[in-house]
């Protein structure tokens, strides 16, 4: 039997910068980074070490695959391949990471492939909605820019304003080498010191203090009554992934849970909202959320409406959100606290999976947080405790709104917000 591994080399501008260092140029350069390093140099010039044909005969060769991807606070370039072939893994990830060309040509192109990548993201009315909801809630910081960056970014960016970013900005306080499956830990460990020891080990100056990235409640609005359904977020500030709340967030988000109109059930379903949702018939789906970032997160629900019942659904929402502050019972918390240690489970079902967890926990906590540590946080939680952690975050708070598609019967601001108190039958 073959054993397979992955391999992530994650680097992180906000983990170990913070969102207050990434300027406006930043969003630009860490896609387009992304972009020129697995796409454009990867497939057609290389690295000043291999041709374009060199790395992708080797790549092919040895059955593995290259990819990357970004987020508001990481960069993640990684590598999948079989146990034996790690060395030459790591060799190639460091070689990218560290020796890309960066030619004018293939950033010429570039501008093309994010431009089209970004009308296809505004398609998407879901990420449309969270990109106005991070706007909106955090206005005039990092994360209020979304992934892609605007257009008059990817237009102007240039070699140097590349070259400076990873100059700046690829140091080891800030990049975490994560790997999991058939990977000796020392082997790894080698590996790193060899092949990014020189280049990223050090770092000269202190990491600046950060200013946080600061919620504001508010709204955006953008009404369209040509579309056929309205596309709705609401979110008050929640906390970051090492703030003791955290995990009674999340109980709580997976209290509200989500439900779509091809669920079964029915009024059997374990979630209230879900219940009262499909017995009023008030929306075609709803989705809680909780997103935690390093100093700050988010805890909502993103909804799918007909025009005529956004109000219904809002007040249903909002009314299940004071029961969590004030009357939500022992049974349900214990139902969620199970439901939730099964969704951990079951996202850590394989190399990769794992291997995210591993840098993002890394980058968070500064360690790797074992499976019966979090299960015992999960059960200290009880219906007390989201009580007082509900009321902490939501009861009374300014909510941040991003709304799209026919929403005239959207209720005012002001009211939406005189809601965030008891609402009465």
């Amino acid at each position: 039997m073959v054993s397979e591994w992955l391999l992530k080399i994650l680097v992180s501008q906000h983990a170990q910068l913070g969102s207050g260092l990434m300027l406006e140029v930043d969003t630009k350069m860490r896609r387009i980074m992304e972009q020129l390093t697995f796409w454009s140099i990867w497939l057609s010039r290389g690295t000043k070490k291999r041709s374009q044909l060199d790395l992708e005969l080797e790549i092919e060769n040895m059955g593995a695959h290259l990819n990357a991807y970004t987020s508001r606070e990481q960069t993640v370039y990684y590598a999948k391949a079989f146990s034996k072939d790690l060395p030459r893994a790591v060799e190639i990830l460091a070689d990218i990471i560290q020796n890309s060309t960066l030619g004018e040509a293939e950033i010429e192109r570039e501008r093309g492939v994010i431009l089209r990548e970004m009308q296809e993201v505004e398609t998407n009315l879901q990420e449309v909605v969270f990109d106005y909801l991070h706007a909106t809630a955090y206005q005039n910081t990092a994360l209020g820019r979304t992934i892609l960056g605007p257009t008059e970014n990817i237009k102007s960016i240039n070699r140097k304003d590349l070259v400076d970013y990873i100059t700046t900005h690829y140091k080891g306080p800030r990049i975490v080498l994560a790997a999991a499956g058939g990977v000796s830990h020392d082997e790894l460990l080698d590996l790193a010191k060899f092949h990014f020891g020189d280049s990223l080990s050090t770092h000269k100056g202190e990491i600046p203090a950060l200013p946080p990235c600061k919620f504001t409640g508010s709204e955006i609005r953008v009404r369209d009554d040509k579309m056929p359904l309205a596309h709705l977020a609401i979110a008050v500030e929640a906390v970051g992934w090492a703030h003791p709340d955290t995990i009674c967030l999340m109980v709580a988000n997976t209290l509200i849970g989500n439900w779509d109109r091809s669920f079964g059930g029915g009024m059997n379903l374990s979630s209230k909202l879900a219940q009262l949702t499909c017995h009023g018939n008030l929306c075609h789906s709803f989705q809680s959320f909780n997103t935690s970032y390093t100093d700050t997160g988010l805890w909502g629900i993103y909804m799918v409406c007909e025009p005529t019942t956004i109000a219904d659904m809002l007040h249903v929402v909002q009314k299940e959100w004071m029961r969590l502050c004030t009357s939500v019972t022992e049974s349900e918390v214990a139902r969620a606290k199970n439901l939730l240690k099964t969704n951990m489970l079951l996202q850590l079902d394989g190399s990769t999976p794992i291997c995210e967890d591993i840098g993002r926990q890394m980058l968070c906590y500064n360690r790797r947080i074992p499976i019966p540590e979090l299960e015992a946080r999960v059960d200290a939680v009880n219906a007390e405790t989201i009580r007082e952690v509900c009321t902490k975050y939501i009861y009374d708070k300014s909510p941040a709104i991003a709304a799209v598609g026919p929403i005239e019967q959207l209720p005012d601001f002001n009211q939406i917000r005189s809601n965030m108190c008891w609402l009465c039958d």
